[in-house]
């Protein structure tokens, strides 16, 4: 569980900046980032820009011993990363299918150099192949467009599948077949193997559930284990040795570095910590992001409502998904709305007109779409403004 919330001590600071707002408290990310390192053990840490999304906080985090790149969720976004001089290694977590975005990279050794694509179908492969063909005197032999491939981590037990729906890939045989085809193209070449374990990584492990939670996560784990390195020997069988091994994430980044088999591992959530990530054994959270919302009426003894605030997660659609307020508590009838949000206290302890509410958001990065810019805290003490990949006009999806 995550400390009981306390008043924002950055209120009187940020009092006549306009709402709604954001801020990230520095000191307590800088810990995350820590406590990040600590469990991953010595193990490289691949930073997921979508968990971040604020230029600055992603170099901050780049610039820590230990972190060396950026796990990427879109094409267009990592040849900005990297043409911004953010970072020189990109891994892209999803397929690219931008056929112009395919061939800027495949027309740049610089691009080709930095990014790594993700595939996990022969179809990803047709699409390269078409950008790297139009890439006319480029010399893709010396300096090749290089993949990654995504193989299925879930957990299936008989007909029940737990975790994510991503990649078709699962057995070292279909891993294999598909890494040869790449090996097989001109242009192109195989750098490594991903394994998200999304059943382990992003399931809290809260109520009556959680001891249940926890076997599962034991038995994922387990299980993946072995066929993790199953797969990596298959690959290596048609690449070679020294494929970087991808996994986990912030929920899970001892668990997974714990396989030998591990060469990275990636984390982005745990640096702001949102609601999604308050229930979890293996880690303290530390909540260090948030926004503030103006009280703009009080509608009943009781009550107050703010100004915007329906900022909910993506994912199945529940209760865990609303942001949650620091203090008051959102109406079940309402819960947070597109342009206000209504607020339950005690009757005499609702906030006037004017005051401001802060909340958390249920998870990390998603948040920082909905503000151009984010003000960097330090208690009470405001220490820069800075922007979101919104306030640099940027928009990846």
């Amino acid at each position: 569980m995550p400390p009981a919330p306390t008043p924002a001590p950055w209120a009187r600071v940020t009092r006549d900046l306009p709402a709604p707002l954001a801020v990230v408290d520095l000191p307590t990310f800088d810990r995350n980032a820590e406590d990040l390192s600590r469990r991953a053990g010595g193990v490289p840490i691949r930073v997921a820009s979508k968990s971040v999304r604020v230029p600055e906080l992603l170099r901050r985090m780049l610039e820590r011993p230990g972190t060396i790149g950026v796990m990427a969720y879109s094409l267009r976004e990592a040849i900005w990363l990297v043409r911004a001089g953010l970072t020189t290694d990109v891994l892209l977590g999803y397929p690219a299918v931008d056929p112009a975005a395919l061939a800027e990279l495949a027309a740049d050794p610089g691009l080709r150099r930095a990014i790594t694509l993700m595939i996990d179908d022969a179809a990803h492969l047709d699409l390269i192949a078409r950008a790297a063909a139009g890439a006319a005197g480029q010399d893709l032999a010396a300096q090749p467009v290089r993949v990654c491939l995504d193989i299925d981590a879930s957990l299936r037990i008989g007909r029940v599948h737990i975790g994510a729906r991503r990649s078709p890939l699962r057995t070292p045989e279909q891993a294999r077949r598909l890494a040869a085809d790449a090996h097989g193209r001109p242009g192109i070449a195989v750098r490594g193997l991903m394994f998200y374990e999304a059943q382990v990584a992003g399931v809290g492990e809260a109520g009556w559930r959680g001891p249940i939670v926890r076997g599962l996560k034991r038995l994922s784990l387990a299980e993946l284990a072995t066929r993790r390195a199953s797969v990596v020997r298959a690959v290596e069988e048609v690449t070679g040795p020294g494929l970087l091994v991808n996994g986990g994430g912030s929920g899970s980044v001892a668990q997974t570095t714990a396989d030998p088999v591990i060469t990275e591992v990636t984390a982005g959530s745990g640096l702001f910590v949102p609601t999604l990530f308050d229930h979890y054994a293996a880690f303290t959270p530390r909540p260090a992001a948030f926004f503030g919302l103006d009280v703009v009426r009080r509608p009943a003894p009781g009550y107050a409502t703010a100004f915007a605030g329906g900022y909910i997660a993506s994912g199945a659609v529940g209760s865990d998904r609303w942001p949650a307020p620091l203090a008051g508590r959102l109406t079940g009838s309402e819960g947070a709305g597109e342009v206000q949000t209504p607020l339950r206290f005690g009757v005499g302890r609702e906030p006037a007109i004017g005051d401001r509410v802060w909340f958390r958001h249920a998870k990390a990065g998603e948040a920082m779409e909905r503000f151009d810019r984010v003000h960097l805290v330090d208690g009470a003490d405001l220490l820069a403004t800075v922007a979101t990949y919104r306030g640099e006009g940027l928009d990846f999806g």
